[in-house]
């Protein structure tokens, strides 16, 4: 370790640092799938805060700028900077098992000579975070904090997972799985807030946070939640894709899926406040939904002759006027990677929302259809993730997956058809944008929903 180095005060100072850390964040950050700006060169990298978790680990929250920052507006597109979380160990010789997780040689300041590396990838380093969480505290900025009820061995190993996601999750000996959210944004993160009002409603389809930590500068902010690890659960994707490559039905999964959902919705309908007395309008729903559009058109060209056709979905919403029923709070990113089945039991995980939008509108009320229609595109995914394509059995799923959510929360998303098409055709338009900047192989799929939702202009 190179103790003497970092226990230099002068050393540690966010200047001296930037000097051993600028021009080697610049060039690995871009390359992270979990890094928004993907396509737009980091021009500047500045350090929010750095804290000394132990000597040869640093916490810290950078902020980057960068080149060309898009029209603002577009959906899913990240302010010109940015900021996010990291964990930096530093040695003066990388082990063999750790060379993945390499960011560079350090050429000049305090770390000059040392190579510096993603200590998330470092048992040392992710056992001792998970002792701080095991232990409130503060350090530096940080605060680590448990709930007293829950108990956490010492001792987890742990193990980072490798599956494409937009934050980093340790696994602590298949007993807790540690979220840390990469891009940090001021205010309670929804997958904290959320879980532990529907714990304290008694749901039991969401795993009750044990632990979190936050930061206090510049401003509060989550930077990781500490949950149950469902060891025994299967995703709903993976499940899914089993039954298409089996040749069978998942209708009657899609059910109690459906069910499940609704019992979510109905208790974050009694854990958060719902205003009943100022219905929302579904025109300025409808005008927001096109905007995105015409800022998805500009970003991907493909959407330009579809967009009349997809435009008519948010113009037959808007001339609705009012909602059928009150906005609440919702998942806002519900998909078959979302939910967890062992047994007959359906779990719903991951309330952050989408990660690219803001945090205040990820943690606004919304009406439930967003989430039904989230979950509906979800199954033409899975359909259209073999050859050959199978419709049917996506409609079938989509059936059922709508029977099974009115059997619960005793409406049927299907009787609202203008605002299940407006919302269908928007998180349409927002996977053509994902996919286009994150996955352009996985273009094709979202695009044949466009030109399907196009086609039903009425």
């Amino acid at each position: 370790m190179a103790k003497t180095a970092l226990h230099r005060p002068s050393g540690l100072g966010p200047a001296p640092l930037l000097t051993s850390l600028a021009e080697l964040l610049r060039a690995w950050l871009p390359r992270q799938r979990w890094f928004a700006g993907k396509g737009r060169p980091v021009t500047d990298v500045t350090l929010v805060s750095t804290t000394e978790l132990y000597p040869g680990c640093l916490h810290l929250l950078v902020r980057t700028e960068h080149l060309d920052p898009p029209a603002h507006g577009s959906p899913g597109t990240p302010p010109p900077d940015d900021c996010y979380q990291l964990l930096l160990g530093v040695r003066k010789v990388l082990p063999p098992r750790l060379a993945h997780a390499a960011i560079g040689r350090a050429n000049a300041g305090p770390l000059a000579d040392l190579i510096v590396y993603d200590a998330f990838h470092d048992p040392r380093a992710a056992g001792l975070l998970l002792e701080r969480l095991r232990r409130p505290g503060t350090a530096g900025p940080l605060r680590f904090e448990r709930d007293i009820r829950v108990t956490v061995p010492t001792g987890l190993a742990p193990r980072l997972l490798d599956a494409e996601q937009s934050n980093s999750s340790l696994v602590y000996g298949n007993s807790f799985i540690l979220k840390v959210f990469r891009r940090i944004q001021p205010g309670i993160n929804p997958d904290l807030e959320v879980p532990r009002a529907l714990a304290r409603q008694g749901c039991t389809r969401v795993p009750a946070p044990a632990a979190w930590f936050r930061t206090s500068r510049p401003q509060e902010a989550t930077l990781g939640v500490l949950q149950p690890f469902l060891r025994e659960a299967t995703d709903g994707w993976t499940l899914a894709l089993e039954s298409l490559a089996l040749g069978l039905e998942f209708t009657d999964e899609a059910y109690e899926l459906g069910r499940a959902t609704a019992e979510v919705h109905l208790a974050l309908a009694s854990a958060f406040p719902i205003d009943v007395t100022s219905p929302p309008q579904n025109r300025p729903l409808a005008t927001a939904m096109s905007e995105r559009l015409d800022a998805a058109v500009r970003s991907v060209p493909e959407l330009g002759p579809h967009a009349d056709g997809l435009r008519s979905a948010f113009d037959a919403l808007g001339v609705l006027g009012t909602a059928a029923r009150p906005a609440q709070r919702i998942h806002g990113d519900l998909h078959l990677g979302q939910v967890l089945r062992a047994g007959q039991q359906w779990s719903v995980i991951d309330f952050e929302g989408e990660p690219a939008r803001p945090l205040t509108e990820r943690r606004r009320v919304q009406s439930p259809v967003r989430d039904v229609a989230g979950m509906l595109r979800s199954f033409d995914y899975a359909a259209r993730s073999r050859h050959p394509w199978r419709p049917e059995w996506a409609q079938r799923c989509r059936e059922a997956y709508c029977a099974g959510y009115a059997a619960e929360a005793e409406w049927d998303p299907r009787e609202e058809p203008e605002l299940l098409r407006a919302y269908e055709t928007d998180r349409a338009v927002y996977e053509v944008l994902y996919e286009a900047r994150h996955r352009p192989d996985w273009l094709p799929v979202p695009m044949a929903a466009v030109r399907r939702l196009a086609a039903e202009r009425q």
